[in-house]
């Protein structure tokens, strides 16, 4: 467990930083871990021991920068809540850093817990929404129906086929999760 504001706090902020800042100078291809480490002013041997490579690492990078640092907008109504979070997701995951990092966090992630993590991160800010909504009174749906009609399909053409991707797509998958039983948008 890392302490907050602890040495091991402070050491992967410090490389977690290296690793942001030389990606952006030098590009993802070029990072390599004693650059990484050099960088952060740590020794190779302190991320490989905490780390084990440097997928994983950049695997934890990713999760973090997926993170979302915002909460969703209050917008009146679900209907335009809903809508404007699936069109910042679809905007900040289909672009070209939002796809490296959904690739980088599931490289390096063969027990699955940093792709558990990003899809906890969407089901809290999707919560949000719901909750909200539901306080003003508002029929929602519940928050895996969310994730399986208007977040599952975003990804899969996020990572398989991106032509297309827009508003318009993230409006129309909203609209299908909302309209009522029977009606098609």
């Amino acid at each position: 467990m890392v302490r907050p504001g602890g040495r091991s706090a402070r050491v992967q902020a410090s490389v977690h930083a290296a690793v942001r800042e030389l990606a952006s100078e030098l590009g993802r291809d070029a990072l390599t871990v004693p650059l990484v480490a050099q960088r952060a002013g740590v020794t190779p041997s302190t991320i490989y021991r905490r780390w084990g490579d440097l997928q994983v690492l950049l695997s934890d990078v990713a999760v973090e920068r997926l993170r979302p640092d915002t909460t969703p907008g209050d917008h009146g109504a679900l209907p335009a809540d809903l809508t404007a979070w699936a069109e910042q997701f679809l905007d900040e995951m289909a672009a070209p850093a939002g796809r490296a990092y959904i690739r980088d966090a599931l490289l390096g992630d063969p027990d699955g817990g940093n792709a558990g993590q990003c899809s906890a991160y969407a089901a809290e800010q999707i919560g949000l929404v719901l909750t909200r909504a539901a306080g003003r009174g508002e029929r929602t749906p519940d928050v895996e129906t969310v994730i399986d009609q208007v977040v599952a399909p975003m990804m899969y053409r996020i990572l398989f086929r991106p032509d297309g991707l827009d508003a318009a797509y993230a409006q129309r998958l909203v609209a299908g999760v909302l309209a009522p039983a029977g009606d098609t948008p």
